[in-house]
């Protein structure tokens, strides 16, 4: 079998997912990187991995998504430390993601382009939970990446939709955000917020924006009328906007146009 049908034969159906899902695994591993050091505004290809314990380089051996955590058993190599279990859970989410959008989108320039976006939502996600931050590092390239995309033919949002609603989505949080100052007395919706809802807007267009917002914060409502009612957090606490809506681009993405399109449905049952 010759490289060109090598090439074809990854790209079948039957096959396109599982090869997303191995890239998706190598790329996770990337993913971990960026959730690390972007917010501490450190390079991201060099240097080398390290052991964040002792210093030691991270070998290649010792570097393969997931089996590699698992053959040290979640210990470093040279001296024993603990290793996070977020490490291969990232590795194994972003495989998993990519897969998913294999089978949803297929081999095409969407698909392609949905695999960037999955990543850096879930990186962003997690950064987020974190450290309440979201890195322009990441937000701002996969918004115009995503502006870009719009030239590709046959793309289903526009060029003038996607930056129409990267802007209408960039303001309205702005608004929220002043309005929510105001009331609170403090900051309550961060500028990585305004930016993130820019990304999902040029990303997803205004439709799935709007659905991916709603789910976003209504997940947040859930887990913050959860936390109040556990009696473990209060009125004041913040939780990481940036999280959730995050979920919900992930939400969007996959199903925000089927939804979408029902619930017109229910609004004009005639179809009038």
């Amino acid at each position: 079998m010759g490289f060109p049908d090598a090439v074809l034969l990854w790209l079948e159906p039957e096959v396109w997912p599982l090869v997303a899902a191995v890239f998706g695994l190598a790329v996770g591993s990337f993913a971990n990187v960026l959730i690390h050091r972007l917010p501490r505004q450190l390079p991201v290809a060099f240097p080398p991995s390290r052991c964040p314990a002792c210093g030691a380089r991270i070998l290649a051996c010792d570097n393969v998504p997931v089996l590699s955590w698992l053959w040290l058993r979640g210990r470093c190599r040279a001296c024993r430390a603990p290793i996070s279990p977020r490490y291969p859970a990232v590795e194994l989410a972003n495989a998993l993601l990519w897969a998913g959008a294999a089978v949803h989108f297929g081999p095409t320039a969407r698909g392609l382009f949905a695999f960037v976006l999955l990543t850096a939502l879930l990186a962003l996600a997690l950064i987020d939970a974190e450290l309440q931050l979201l890195p322009d590092r990441l937000t701002l390239p996969v918004t115009a990446l995503a502006l870009l995309a719009t030239a590709i033919p046959g793309w289903p949002i526009s060029p003038t939709e996607a930056a129409l609603t990267a802007a209408g989505g960039w303001l309205a949080m702005a608004a929220v955000a002043r309005a929510a100052e105001r009331y609170y007395g403090e900051e309550a919706l961060g500028q990585g917020d305004w930016k993130l809802t820019a990304m999902l807007g040029a990303a997803l267009g205004w439709q799935s924006t709007l659905f991916a917002v709603f789910a976003g914060s209504l997940a947040g409502a859930l887990v913050g009328g959860a936390l109040l009612l556990s009696g473990r957090g209060g009125r004041r606490m913040k939780l990481p906007f940036g999280t959730f809506l995050c979920a919900g681009g992930v939400v969007a993405l996959f199903f925000g146009e089927p939804i979408m399109a029902w619930y017109r449905g229910l609004l004009d049952p005639g179809g009038l």
